[in-house]
């Protein structure tokens, strides 16, 4: 009795050690599922990507091409053509230094320091050796100033191709990429030149160096410094960057761009020409508008809060024009068809009413209301 109680229970160990083994295999099995089934998954979802943006970017390389004759014959690897839908065309630009108030100053040195060398780069050749273009140009200054509308101001005024470059159009998670791409950068704008390379928060990208850096950020900017420094000095390339925190980029950056702008919040004299540019073709009370008492009541707002009070303020009429006219029974607007402006004119209130609240865009401004 007692022997066969002892072979039943190697009989029973035996058992659970190849149940334990069916678990095990089970396990691994259905690590390796996912694990395949996840690769699968990203390599489809990366090769469908990788065809919609190789479709997007051959059409946006053939319209390049019909418009400049001179590049119908050129060859763009893979990496470059990745980096077309970053691209944008002069054509595709709306703004110019005329849509800018209040940087006059900035957009005369502009012409002079940035502009002519990508439209004339023949007048820097004769003292070549004395006066070199600038390989860089950096703004910097408080958000919503206007840096950013310079930038595409200043390709527009010279016609130059703007390759807008972010994080994530750089980083990549496989190893050695990254670095192709940031080759990539440079050599689409050297066959597209002129061209301006645009990064905008710069300081996320180019900031101080340290020991502490990731190996892969610091062969980044690395390679990003010795493919800028390896620029031609005709003015036709040029990278143009823009930040709130110049203090947090590298110095080893700032030097590469000898040209630095200061855009600061308006004066009351920018703020007086910004207003006119956005309300020019506003219709306003000649009576009930009062210009200057805007100008005086919004010190420390910046251009694009001044937009968007603009905004604000215009909404109202129409407001006031849709609650008086709307008819809740029909779903439609009462509209006299003889008339051809039926929202009234912008008033001075208009605008009081939200500077009483003293927020724009989520923060607090100091006001002169009376």
């Amino acid at each position: 009795m007692f022997n066969r109680f002892k072979l039943d229970f190697g009989k029973l160990k035996i058992d659970l050690k190849f149940i334990g083994d069916i678990f095990i295999l089970a396990g691994a099995g259905l690590s390796v599922y996912y694990l395949l089934n996840t690769i699968l998954n990203e390599y489809l979802d990366n090769t469908i990507k990788n065809k919609e943006s190789e479709k997007k970017g051959k059409g946006i390389l053939k319209k390049i091409q019909n418009s400049n004759p001179h590049l119908k014959n050129i060859s763009l690897n893979q990496y470059e053509k990745s980096l077309l839908n970053s691209l944008v065309t002069p054509d595709e630009i709306s703004v110019t230094f005329d849509d800018i108030g209040g940087l006059e100053d900035i957009i005369d040195e502009l012409r002079e320091a940035v502009i002519l060398p990508l439209t004339d780069p023949e007048l820097f050749a004769v003292h070549s050796h004395l006066i070199r273009s600038p390989k860089g140009v950096l703004f910097y200054g408080p958000p919503g100033c206007g840096k950013t509308m310079l930038a595409k101001a200043i390709a527009k005024e010279s016609e130059a191709f703007f390759l807008s470059i972010r994080m994530s159009t750089i980083m990549d998670k496989w190893y050695g990429e990254s670095n192709k791409i940031t080759d990539a950068i440079f050599s689409l704008a050297n066959k597209l030149q002129p061209c301006i390379i645009f990064i905008d928060e710069i300081d996320s990208f180019l900031r101080d160096r340290s020991s502490s850096d990731h190996e892969v950020s610091a062969m980044l900017k690395a390679e990003f410094m010795t493919l800028w420094d390896g620029l031609k000095s005709n003015g036709q390339i040029m990278v143009l960057g823009a930040t709130n925190r110049k203090n947090d980029i590298d110095e080893a950056f700032l030097r590469r761009m000898p040209k630095t702008f200061p855009i600061g919040k308006p004066n009351t004299d920018q703020r007086k020409a910004i207003l006119t540019k956005i309300l020019k073709d506003a219709k306003v009370d000649e009576k009930e508008f009062d210009l200057e008492y805007i100008v005086q009541a919004t010190r420390n707002f910046s251009g694009s809060d001044l937009r968007e009070l603009c905004r604000e303020a215009a909404i109202l009429p129409v407001r006031e024009y849709i609650k008086e006219n709307y008819n809740y029974k029909s779903g439609k607007l009462s509209r006299d068809e003889n008339d051809d402006l039926p929202v009234r004119s912008l008033k001075t209130s208009d605008f009081t009413q939200n500077l009483v609240t003293g927020v724009m865009n989520g923060g607090m401004h100091t006001m002169a209301l009376d």
